[in-house]
């Protein structure tokens, strides 16, 4: 009965650090793609349909703007911005910054999800090749 007990505590700690591992590798990939398609217009649409008011539509809308550089520098770039836009034409209200840590977000989970299902995938044959390690290093 020991064993059973001390088999299933091990399996638990190998599962969670393999979440610790895989997650390590897979949420900045996840996350480096949310950033980078967060202004496309599926985000927008996605992330307007959490954030628009009833009876407004979610647009992108972009303009030409200046960042600075570590160095203090300016260079010209384009800012984005989730718009509700009403029946009439009218903005009923903009956001500039939270459809993208939404859309991040989204893609986090979905990254965690991935990286979950993986370890738990792997947690047997990772447990088995540990198993057969610290046997063989065993004195007899």
């Amino acid at each position: 009965m020991k064993s059973v007990k001390i088999g299933a505590v091990s399996g638990c700690v190998v599962w969670v650090l393999l979440i610790g591992v895989i997650s390590s590798c897979i949420l900045p990939c996840f996350f480096v793609v949310g950033s980078v398609t967060s202004f496309s217009d599926y985000a927008i649409r996605t992330t307007g349909g959490f954030l628009c008011p009833e009876g407004s539509q979610p647009e992108s809308y972009s303009y030409a703007t200046t960042s600075t550089d570590e160095y203090g520098n300016s260079h010209p770039s384009t800012a984005y911005e989730l718009h509700c836009v009403d029946a009439g034409g009218e903005v009923v209200k903009t956001d500039p910054i939270v459809y993208a840590f939404l859309w991040d977000g989204i893609f986090a989970v979905v990254g965690f999800i991935i990286a979950m299902g993986l370890s738990f995938l792997l947690a047997a044959p990772a447990g088995a090749l540990i198993a057969k390690f610290l046997n063989k290093n065993r004195p007899q």
